[in-house]
């Protein structure tokens, strides 16, 4: 593998330029090639300790850290919030000073505040990874995305990718397209005008219906999860106009193969809601892909970061 300065932490994307984003994304095909051996595990981490710390519920990211942890060698602890001091008031910091005197090497937490993994980097000197905060970002969600068009579009510049949905609520369309972007593949959003913020990203083409996606002649269709949990208002009329809308099915899926694009989702996929029974099965769906990659990535994260462990 080719050798960069590593960074302690990793929070967002912004803060990532060019040549760390190509070396992690590089750095992953290795791993995922590991995948297909009879022996899965390489001793890359052998003791050192990875703490998975998850304030929302998480199935993919989660086991995907563990994951990726565990073939790596690593000792992984993960910390139940629902079981925890925190339910019984404990501030951030407490936990934070408890946390340290675990000796973590890796600390991977998300939160439902914007801001908290970057808090939590500041007092530890263990390697921080943001799995996602609030509305902000999730890193590693977004470097899985660009691994996986990448796979598919080795000449991926000035390919174009349309994010469909629900973008004001949601940390993996904010990365996403920053790192798509920065990687000069064109991106447009589509969605209810209530779910699509204003300036969110002078870069995004906004398009207004599905004629004009296909017009715009994607190489990629992304669809976000809609986030009922986090919508504190009614931001369109019904999950079944919501559908009708905005939602993949069959007709949709026709144009989809007229183009040859791809279709991708973050993931939990609602059914009948973004997606139909038939798209999922659509021959063209990269969406196993991204959670393979998920763990490849995740690995060369993993791989990168530097903790400074002796200034606990």
């Amino acid at each position: 593998m080719s050798e960069l300065n590593p960074r302690k932490d990793l929070l967002d994307i912004e803060s990532l330029d060019l040549e760390e984003i190509e070396y992690v994304l590089e750095n992953a095909v290795p791993f995922k090639q590991l995948f297909q051996r009879s022996v899965k595990k390489v001793p890359t981490l052998r003791g050192k300790t990875v703490l998975n710390l998850f304030y929302e519920p998480s199935t993919r990211t989660s086991s995907s850290f563990e994951v990726a942890a565990n073939r790596m060698s690593a000792d992984v602890t993960n910390f139940t919030i629902s079981s925890s001091s925190v339910v019984k008031g404990e501030s951030l910091l407490d936990t934070i000073e408890t946390l340290q005197a675990m000796r973590s090497d890796y600390i991977v937490i998300r939160h439902q505040a914007a801001g908290v993994p970057g808090i939590v980097a500041k007092h530890t000197g263990a390697s921080v990874i943001n799995a996602g905060d609030g509305y902000h970002a999730h890193p590693t969600q977004a470097l899985l995305d660009a691994m996986t068009i990448r796979e598919v579009y080795p000449e991926y510049k000035g390919r174009k990718v349309v994010i469909v949905g629900d973008v004001l609520h949601s940390r993996v369309a904010r990365s996403t397209s920053t790192l798509l972007n920065k990687l000069g593949i064109e991106v447009a959003v589509l969605g209810p005008g209530s779910l699509i913020p204003e300036g969110r990203h002078e870069f995004m083409t906004r398009l207004r219906s599905w004629d004009e996606v296909f017009d715009w002649k994607p190489d990629a269709v992304y669809l976000l999860r809609v986030q009922m949990e986090r919508q504190e208002g009614q931001f369109f009329p019904s999950i079944a106009e919501y559908h009708k809308m905005y939602g993949m099915n069959s007709q949709r899926l026709v144009r989809m193969r007229e183009l040859g694009a791809y279709l991708m989702h973050p993931g939990p996929v609602n059914r009948g809601v973004e997606i139909t029974d038939e798209a999922m099965r659509y021959e063209r769906s990269l969406i196993s892909t991204q959670v393979e990659n998920g763990i490849a990535v995740r690995m060369a994260v993993l791989h990168w970061l530097k903790p400074e462990t002796d200034k606990d």
